[in-house]
């Protein structure tokens, strides 16, 4: 297992699987999930309490905490984990590919402050439905 740079005193993250992550367990398939889409290196699984019409968590298969470790890790594996949430989008019909109305919002937690729970990276892709700013 790969380990990222971790800043003076603190644990570095982990990549790669982490055992005791519910999205790794997804994406290893030992919990299940209604899986809506899938690449290579990305899944996308409906949210199981959904906050709007449609919501789908986009992940890495590989595990990295945050968007900016992710980045500095792999920035094309971001690049690919914002086009598979564009993917959902469109085939969830929220919005058509070249990006034309009604839309969808796309969200990443990063930190317990903004109220992320789940330390693996993932995107919300929510739609359906009017959605208001600012959000919570």
């Amino acid at each position: 297992m790969s380990q990222d740079a971790a800043p003076h005193g603190s644990a570095p993250p982990r990549v790669g699987r982490v055992n005791d992550c519910l999205f790794c367990r997804i994406v290893a398939r030992e919990i299940p999930a209604d899986v809506v889409h899938e690449t290579d290196r990305t899944l996308a699984f409906r949210d199981v309490n959904p906050q709007a019409p449609t919501h789908v968590l986009v992940v890495p298969k590989e595990h990295h905490a945050t968007a900016g470790l992710l980045v500095g890790a792999d920035p094309q594996l971001l690049a690919d984990v914002v086009a598979s949430a564009h993917a959902v989008a469109v085939q969830e019909g929220l919005v058509t590919d070249d990006g034309a109305e009604p839309g969808y919002r796309l969200v990443a937690n990063t930190g317990p402050a903004a109220g992320q729970t789940v330390h693996h990276l993932h995107l919300h892709v929510l739609g359906g439905r009017p959605l208001t700013w600012p959000p919570g």
